[in-house]
């Protein structure tokens, strides 16, 4: 990476393509979802080190419920496994976990691990890794909506002072600048429900790796990429 490269300071990633991965490579899609998960450790590392300041990932939808319940059963074992690790390297690796989604109807063990790690995290002033677990976009917006509603109900704010700078507040997100790179590998052209508030003015990077198979050689060449897009923000 030359020295004159600009380092993102948000990027997000779609992990996409674990299960065809998986497939190709005959394995369970446990499997796939194992090596992508020991892929997001190394690429979350690697981002704390080259100096992004927070990384989204895209992990479980709202929609992935629908999947089998032994490959369900699989994930939330994975991130449970996942964010007890951190936890217990939180000052070595110096990475704040933040949790994006509705965890309340997780059951006891894995939100017990969920607060743990942000708890033991909360500290850290390296990277921030956002995952996006239980996660829907539009889920998102609704939640704000709701926060809001609340607020208002209660006297705290009036319509009025409804804007958008007060709808990023009461994101999930809240306070964290939008994204500046979406990364897709997996080969699909889409944002599936992903931060539709965050993405508007994103720089889009995608690719037919799949996730496994997505290395710091690829983020660089994605990173590398961003760097030659003219960024306009609706400008001239």
């Amino acid at each position: 990476m030359e020295n004159t490269t600009k380092i993102p300071q948000h990027i997000a990633i779609i992990m996409d393509g674990n299960r065809r991965w998986a497939k190709e490579n005959g394995k369970l899609a446990a499997d796939g979802h194992r090596a992508g998960a020991e892929n997001l450790e190394i690429l979350a590392k690697y981002c704390n080190k080259i100096g992004v300041k927070i990384l989204t990932v895209y992990a479980f939808s709202t929609e992935n419920w629908k999947r089998s319940e032994q490959e369900v059963s699989s994930l939330m074992i994975l991130l449970n496994n996942y964010l007890n690790k951190f936890s217990k390297s939180a000052n070595e690796d110096n990475i704040k976990i933040k949790i994006l989604g509705d965890i309340e109807i997780l059951d006891n063990s894995l939100k017990k691990s969920i607060n743990k790690a942000i708890e033991k995290t909360k500290n850290c002033t390296g990277l921030t890794l956002n995952i996006a677990f239980n996660y829907g976009g539009r889920a998102e917006i609704v939640y704000a909506m709701k926060k809001i509603a609340t607020k208002i109900k209660n006297g705290e704010i009036n319509i009025a002072d409804i804007d958008e700078k007060l709808i990023q507040q009461n994101l999930y997100t809240e306070n964290q600048p939008d994204p500046d790179l979406l990364i897709r590998p997996g080969g699909e052209l889409r944002t599936s429900n992903f931060l539709p508030w965050q993405l508007v003015y994103t720089e889009f990077y995608f690719t037919n790796k799949y996730w496994p198979d997505f290395k710091k050689e690829d983020l660089l060449e994605a990173i590398e990429t961003f760097n030659k897009r003219n960024r306009k923000f609706g400008g001239k």
